[in-house]
């Protein structure tokens, strides 16, 4: 065993590494959610916020069009890609192709519990194969030069024998994986929906924590059931960074607020009217590449989240005739009166 690597059945010295800022503050990985475009959208929210795509499958990008996967903005950084896979050759050769789309991070899913996503043997189920696991980080660290990190759970099914996430996370870290992303709770493969397993399992961040105390040279992100920036704020101590999801894409004035309370307190806090007249101005050249107006919209939703007008700006932009009357004007169109007079007044 190398130096400095920790022996997965016992805790380390109490010794920390140098504080590394890249993931203090992340938004989770979401199907059908993170695309380019929300992923765009986010960033006129946050600077900091460190984004990731939807998971992205080896076979998907081997086997099909990598740019249609893999093409962003660069605005988006700093961006990570998300690799679905379980055969170390095939993610080392998506985590070639990400590093050279330019990608700043390559993040492994071993969390998804969904049963599509284990018949093709990846995701949460591959937690019970850490051997197979560090043989996929290894061939990853070797093909590319940016970090590669590994999402996952705290256990499979009901047990909650802390050893088995300990030594997951031990294996990985002797194979080199230096960064932990920790949704706590555990994965029940059986009888839940993907969407039951983010609610049903017990959350224990407890678990995530005694992995931070062990591992203690390691970046420990901790996600699940944040749901405010002030919660973030709350479970940070003693971690490295938090990963929020949900919460941030139906609520997404919660990344606003994002780079003045966690990264810079002199930082500005974009108002709702600069986002829309910034999505505007990003959505009138997508369109002309055939983007539709509704492939943005959808994605804004929640931006007047508890605001007067917020009904009728969910209207408008849910409504297929109001997006082709207005077309790149129709964000613009669709705010509420007191944001449009801002805007105007600006």
């Amino acid at each position: 065993m190398a130096a400095g690597t920790p022996a997965a059945h016992a805790p380390q010295p109490a010794t920390t590494a140098a504080a590394d800022t890249r993931w203090r503050f992340c938004v989770a990985p979401m199907m059908d959610w993170t695309d380019r475009h929300c992923r765009v959208f986010h960033r006129q929210l946050s600077r900091h916020a460190r984004l990731y795509t939807e998971m992205v499958t080896t076979g998907a990008l081997l086997h099909g069009d990598p740019a249609r996967h893999l093409d962003f903005d660069a605005v988006e950084q700093p961006l990570a890609l998300q690799l679905g896979g379980s055969e170390p050759a095939e993610l080392a050769r998506c985590a070639r192709l990400g590093e050279r789309w330019g990608y700043a991070e390559i993040n492994l899913n071993c969390g998804c519990p969904s049963e599509r996503v284990q018949r093709g043997a990846f995701g949460a189920c591959l937690m019970a194969e850490p051997a197979l696991v560090a043989d996929c980080v290894k061939a990853m660290l070797d093909a590319v030069a940016v970090p590669v990190t590994v999402k996952h759970r705290i256990g499979l099914g009901r047990g909650e024998d802390y050893s088995f996430v300990r030594d997951f996370v031990g294996a990985l870290f002797e194979a080199g994986c230096r960064v932990f992303i920790v949704h706590a709770r555990n994965a029940w493969l059986q009888g839940l929906s993907p969407r039951e397993n983010r609610e049903v399992p017990p959350l224990r961040y407890e678990i995530v924590r005694r992995l931070k105390h062990d591992f203690p040279c390691a970046t420990v992100v901790l996600n699940g059931g944040i749901q405010s920036l002030g919660a973030a704020a709350n479970v940070l101590p003693g971690l490295d960074g938090v990963m929020l999801g949900r919460a941030a894409y139906h609520d997404p004035m919660v990344l606003a607020a994002v780079d003045q309370a966690l990264f810079d307190p002199q930082a500005s806090v974009p108002t709702r009217a600069a986002v829309v007249d910034a999505m505007t101005r990003y959505l009138v050249p997508q369109q002309t590449l055939g983007v539709q107006t509704r492939a943005v919209a959808r994605h804004m939703l929640g931006l007047f989240q508890g605001e007067r007008g917020a009904r009728q700006w969910r209207r408008q932009l849910s409504d297929p005739a109001f997006l082709a009357q207005h077309g790149a004007q129709a964000l613009f169109r669709a705010m509420p009166t007191a944001a449009a007079s801002v805007r105007l007044a600006a």
